[in-house]
């Protein structure tokens, strides 16, 4: 059984005595909303991580940022839940006492907006030989509807590896799904039918895998002769239990929408150099995708079309701010459309939907 800390944010130290500003942004969606309404932005920082929360529903006040001490950390994705509880992954390295490095994945919780985050905890690492544990890449993660976290990374020889959640809590061994020559930033997606499914970049094309039911085991990998761009593979789900992946054709350069069954469809847009952001929303009583990515000017770039219409059009912006890493998008505790990024010079920016008929965003807010 999970025990739920409830004094204030712990495993912290004074931001004062530590750089305020983030190393770049984590994987995932680090713009969370919490029970309360409150968004809270997580980023990667020298020794740990940082973590800001508005001071109020819809914002637009940030609190000062808080240190969570992870040494180490090398990588961190932020993945949340249907019940809205917080999990923070990591890729840790350390020097072991004969002098060599050893990574594995750690995992942490917040459950309550604000509040403490829990001890880190090691889940290990998929390889018992150290020198095949350092090619180990970053977990990625996805929470099923029954609460069970999946987290999902690239092995050594390039398969793919997934260390879950038992229905009791604690956590089951790991396990090999197979596949060869993936990406590093393998996308996975909890289904509102309580199955999970992970797209993947590969060396031979697109690799696919999906839960035979919820809590089940997965079948795949499946190969498509697609060629998304490594990288830039993201996934929403635009239907009741139906997946869309977005990516950057490694052909083209054009992002590109795509759900199986049917052919990918262009979207234009210049070359993505991260992960898509990705977000549905309604506007104007319509029900329509945001995207936003980093270029390989590192310049933030928005965009939005109607859900599962992408043939329709979709709609870019250049925004004019340089970024590290992918942006983040979510809707605030008023249903607004926030983005964030986290500048070059490692402070966080937060633009947020203004009022009116349409998607337009106010001016950038450093926190």
């Amino acid at each position: 059984m999970r025990r739920k800390p409830t004094g204030p944010a712990g495993a912290a130290g004074s931001v004062e005595e530590r750089t305020r500003n983030a190393s770049g942004a984590a994987h995932g969606s680090w713009l969370t909303l919490g029970k309360d309404g409150r968004l809270t932005l997580y980023a990667p920082a020298d020794g740990g991580l940082l973590r800001w929360t508005e001071t109020a529903v819809g914002g637009p006040d940030w609190g000062d940022a808080h240190f969570v001490a992870a040494p180490g950390l090398t990588d961190l994705t932020v993945v949340q839940g249907a019940d809205a509880y917080v999990h923070l992954l990591g890729r840790r390295e350390r020097a072991v006492a004969d002098g060599a490095r050893t990574v594995d994945v750690v995992h942490a919780i917040q459950y309550q907006t604000g509040l403490a985050v829990t001890d880190w905890r090691s889940l290990g690492n998929p390889h018992a030989d150290r020198e095949l544990g350092r090619e180990l890449g970053p977990p990625l993660g996805a929470v099923a509807m029954d609460g069970i976290v999946h987290v999902f990374v690239r092995g050594a020889l390039g398969g793919l590896m997934l260390r879950r959640e038992a229905p009791n809590g604690k956590w089951r061994a790991w396990e090999d799904l197979q596949g060869s020559g993936i990406d590093a930033l393998p996308a996975p997606i909890a289904l509102s039918g309580g199955g999970l499914e992970v797209c993947a970049a590969a060396e031979t094309g697109l690799l696919v895998w999906r839960q035979t039911a919820p809590g089940g085991d997965f079948t795949g990998p499946r190969g498509f002769s697609l060629r998304p761009a490594p990288g830039t593979v993201t996934a929403l789900e635009t239907g009741p239990d139906r997946a869309t992946f977005f990516w950057t054709d490694a052909d083209n350069g054009a992002a590109a929408a795509w759900r199986i069954g049917h052919w990918p469809t262009a979207l234009g847009a210049s070359w993505a150099q991260r992960p898509y952001a990705a977000l549905r929303t309604r506007l104007d009583g319509h029900d329509w995708v945001v995207l936003a990515y980093r270029d390989r000017d590192g310049s933030a770039v928005f965009g939005m079309g109607a859900t599962e219409n992408e043939a329709g059009g979709f709609w870019w912006y250049a925004l004019g701010e340089s970024c590290e890493g992918a942006p983040a998008l979510a809707r605030d505790g008023r249903g607004r459309v926030v983005m964030a990024l986290i500048g070059t010079d490692g402070v966080p920016r937060v633009a947020r939907q203004e009022e009116g008929t349409g998607l337009s965003l106010t001016r950038w807010r450093r926190l």
